[in-house]
């Protein structure tokens, strides 16, 4: 790949430096260099795939790639890696990688009458003639040179005296200079690369509530503080803004700043009295209220916070972060429809924040209106695509609209970064087994359960389901359907999942309470047909074939329409067995062609209602 992008490379020594790090292995390094480089070039194709080559993540490389292919849609080199990692489907009109270096066994291979004749100068070179011929000149052309460039002038050429000054001889004291100084390694990120780091997007953080002019005493003091700031360093921060207030001791904004810090930190004590501190100095400034509002909470999630937020929108009707920070405590309170007032006005002063954006996602969803959800969470990832609360809120709501792949997708980035997160693994593992990858599901789900088994229960019902469709581990199938049925216990489709496995594990008396219960919960006639289906399937295994008989019968009796064209033609196929040929050979000779697939589709949040197709048949 080096020499395939020799022309395109940038002549700069930290390219190079990377791509040496890559040949020698060190991929940490060779991250770090091109990284530097894509802040100042985000647009170079060719920066995107040596990324893609010092990076681990899979799914890292893949994006690398299809960003450099978005730059250059004709960059062959990004085709084919994205081909080997299996993220775009071959092309034969893409060429392979090109040999860049000659196979020289290749010629050895060849046989005398395959070999091209030598034509030209080769051909005369060979001849002895014209070998001898060339030798004398060439010893003439050495003789006159020794003659003519040494001796020659040698003769008329004076040699000076040669005298020696006494004195030291010059030495040469190796400084910490720019040229004598070794300079020490920059310190490389270990882990996965941040998301800022692989999007050519640059965003700007909130601005800071106050920005009062500070006295010239303090100015460079307050610089300093700046730069901790944007560098996260809370101690440094703290430290430079308290020796500001030797200069400024009234200054209330730079009590507050200090208690964001500490807020920052997590040290909720000294936030809290650093708040009090600029309430002290001045009641009527905003900002403290909201910052004691969000420690209190922080520390209580129970913590009645309305006073002191009604106070900060009070004192500034203008003050955005105190309507979106009402908002989001309100929706915690069951109040979603007041939170939507509060958003409403927190867009109006901060039309471009994802937060605000992000938490009228989660108003909606309080409110089961997933569709509108869905437009806030994708609007608030437009607007800050690295941020990793966006991805965890589309996972989720692809997940209730019946997106799974899309799920699937957004919550496999959000968990590169966190890994931990119980819940958002859990959700990837039945997004997993609604697009028919039952091995990843299993596999997140007892990762899942395993970090925190915790309020998962209902999760487990796809594990179960996915342990039936491998056919691997029905008793532990039985034993996740169960758990997951409980969770809830009114849901058709939980019991349904719960009679697939008791069906499975032979459990034929289990089996028929669950037909039961599904004929208590039933709502549709879609619903009815599975439950008279499934009837009929466990009636026949428990030998009771009268009423087998008649699930089958009712179930031939409703509308093609609410049916399977399979379902219909097994019903069929039972009945025939359990009923003698004379009685049923006039009552069911030919079938309708079905109009439409009877699978009932499931409401959004719900999970499909697995078809008889998937069930193992007697």
């Amino acid at each position: 790949m080096a020499e395939e992008y020799k022309e395109e490379q940038p002549n700069d020594t930290i390219f190079q430096d990377a791509v040496e790090a890559l040949r020698r292995g060190d991929k940490p390094r060779a991250k770090d260099l091109i990284t530097r480089l894509l802040k100042t070039n985000q647009n170079n194709p060719t920066y995107w795939i040596w990324l893609s080559a010092s990076v681990d993540n899979t799914k890292e490389r893949i994006y690398c790639l299809q960003t450099a292919l978005k730059l250059d849609p004709e960059n062959g080199t990004a085709k084919r890696g994205l081909i080997l990692l299996g993220a775009l489907a071959p092309d034969e009109t893409i060429q392979p990688f090109p040999m860049n270096r000659p196979r020289a066994w290749e010629d050895k291979l060849l046989l005398a009458n395959e070999k091209p004749k030598e034509k030209g100068f080769r051909v005369i070179a060979k001849s002895p003639v014209v070998r001898l011929i060339g030798m004398m000149v060439i010893g003439a052309g050495l003789v006159s040179v020794l003659i003519f460039g040494f001796v020659l002038p040698n003769q008329n050429r004076v040699a000076p005296t040669t005298t020696n000054t006494p004195g030291p001889s010059p030495t040469f004291t190796a400084t910490p200079t720019l040229f004598g100084a070794t300079a020490e390694p920059t310190r490389v990120f270990i882990g996965p690369t941040p998301l800022w780091m692989l999007v050519p997007q640059t965003y700007t953080p909130t601005a800071v509530y106050v920005n009062t002019p500070r006295v010239p005493e303090a100015k460079d003091q307050y610089r300093l503080a700046e730069d901790a700031y944007k560098k996260g360093d809370w101690d440094g921060y703290i430290a430079s803004m308290q020796m500001i207030l030797v200069y400024e001791p009234n200054a209330a904004d730079i009590h507050y700043l200090i208690g964001e810090a500490y807020r920052f930190k997590g040290d909720t004590a000294n936030a809290l009295a650093s708040y009090k501190d600029a309430e002290d100095i001045d009641p009527n400034f905003s900002a403290p209220y909201l910052g004691e509002a969000r420690v209190r909470l922080l520390r209580d999630p129970g913590y009645n916070a309305q006073k002191l937020l009604d106070k900060a929108v009070e004192l500034d009707p203008d003050y955005g972060e105190a309507y979106l920070e009402r908002a989001k405590y309100l929706i915690l309170r069951k109040k979603a429809e007041a939170a939507i007032v509060d958003l409403n006005r927190a867009a109006a002063l901060m039309p471009n924040s994802p937060d605000v954006y992000l938490t009228f996602a989660n108003a909606y969803l309080a409110l089961g209106e997933d569709a509108s959800a869905l437009e806030s969470a994708e609007k608030a990832y437009s607007m800050d695509i690295t941020s990793l609360p966006v991805y965890e809120m589309l996972g989720r709501l692809y997940l209730e609209n019946g997106q799974y792949q899309r799920s699937v997708e957004t919550l496999e980035v959000y968990l590169v970064y966190e890994p931990e997160d119980a819940a958002a693994l859990a959700r990837l593992g039945q997004a997993y087994y609604e697009i028919g990858e039952y091995e990843s599901a299993v596999k997140a789900l007892d990762r899942a359960t395993t970090i925190n088994r915790t309020g998962l229960r209902k999760y487990l019902l796809y594990r179960g389901l996915a342990h039936l469709e491998l056919g691997d581990d029905i008793e532990q199938a039985v034993e996740d359907l169960e758990a997951g049925k409980d969770a809830d216990d009114e849901s058709y489709n939980a019991n349904l999942a719960l009679l697939r496995g008791y069906f499975a594990a032979e459990k034929y008396g289990s089996a028929f309470l669950q037909v039961e219960a599904l004929k208590s919960l039933a709502e549709t006639d879609e619903e009815t047909a599975i439950m008279l289906y499934w009837r009929g399937l466990v009636q026949e295994k428990r030998e009771e074939p009268k009423d087998a008989i008649k699930a089958w019968e009712a179930l031939l009796e409703m509308d093609e329409d609410v049916m399977t064209p399979e379902m219909r033609k097994e019903a069929q196929a039972h009945l025939s067995k359990l009923v003698p040929a004379t009685a049923t050979a006039t009552q069911w000779t030919s079938t309708p062609a079905p109009k439409k697939s009877a699978t009932p589709t499931p409401a959004k949040g719900v999970t499909k209602t697995v078809t008889p197709a998937k069930t193992p048949t007697p």
